[in-house]
């Protein structure tokens, strides 16, 4: 059957992306920020996940107003990078795994779920990001994604205890699948960073590190957390962090940390990245 083996959390930033695409990696302000991922790209190389199931939220790119679904799973064969307004990113097309996404679908629903299927969908930065972080610029990506869009730009999004049990669910769904592969779960996001009005800028390395620090030791103060707290103490981009509870929820009651790095700032936002292991 197939087999969660890691969960791995990382910031998304687009700047990151706009760094990589125009070769800035090395100067002075990106390459402390690219020197934290470097542990991860000797890891996953060691690792080879057959599919990486990647929890990001659209950045109206592939919706928008007309259209918002709280839990979208992507059941394609391949996603295009979207055009964000400045050209799709210079990255390959990402390669779905239809077959388990499919599973997953059929599963998680049965379980009560109810997930938007997308036959085509087009990935942002959100998701694109995170590769690039982890596996370089590749002619192509050395694994197959599952993409799942979440809502957390369009109030009200779900909550943290939401997701942690939709990570639940989805370890039940992943393990049922016949097929032997080795999955990763992927939470993308955050950390604490606020875009526009008065606390534009805003930065709480106090509360991303206690985030983390309970994202392992403990998961169940982290699920009641109310959007509230998420929005004063984080701004109000930094709910994004619910989606690194499905990751959680996906691990099972017990996990290993492996990594952990964080960098302020990259761009003007915290980024946050952290490597696990499930412990049964």
């Amino acid at each position: 059957m197939a087999k969660i083996t890691a969960g791995l959390t990382t910031s998304h930033v687009p700047a990151i992306g706009a760094a990589i695409d125009l070769g800035k990696t090395g100067t002075d302000y990106w390459r402390p920020l690219f020197e934290g991922y470097e542990w991860t790209k000797q890891w996953i190389k060691e690792e080879k996940p057959d599919v990486i199931f990647l929890v990001y939220n659209d950045h109206a790119s592939a919706f928008s107003m007309e259209m918002i679904p709280t839990f979208a799973i992507g059941c394609a064969d391949s996603f295009e990078p979207a055009d964000e307004g400045y050209g799709p990113r210079p990255v390959p097309v990402v390669e779905g795994h239809a077959d388990l996404a499919w599973h997953i679908a059929q599963e998680m629903i049965l379980d009560e779920f109810d997930l938007t299927i997308m036959n085509k969908l087009e990935v942002d930065h959100g998701l694109t990001v995170p590769l690039s972080l982890v596996y370089g610029q590749p002619e192509t990506w050395p694994v197959k994604v599952i993409p799942l869009a979440v809502n957390v730009v369009q109030y009200p999004p779900p909550t943290g205890n939401r997701c942690y049990l939709f990570g639940q669910s989805l370890r039940r769904a992943i393990e049922s699948y016949p097929e032997d592969l080795n999955v990763q779960v992927w939470g993308t996001g955050g950390m604490s960073h606020q875009l526009q009005g008065p606390r534009a800028g805003l930065i709480n390395k106090e509360f991303d590190t206690a985030f983390l620090d309970n994202l392992t030791a403990d998961p169940e103060l982290l699920r009641k957390m109310p959007h509230f707290e998420y929005l004063r103490e984080s701004g109000s981009e930094g709910v994004e962090m619910v989606m690194w509870l499905i990751m959680r929820g996906a691990m099972g009651p017990s996990i290993k940390e492996l990594y952990r790095f964080y960098h302020v700032p990259a761009s003007n936002t915290a980024v946050g990245h952290i490597v696990v292991r499930p412990e049964n």
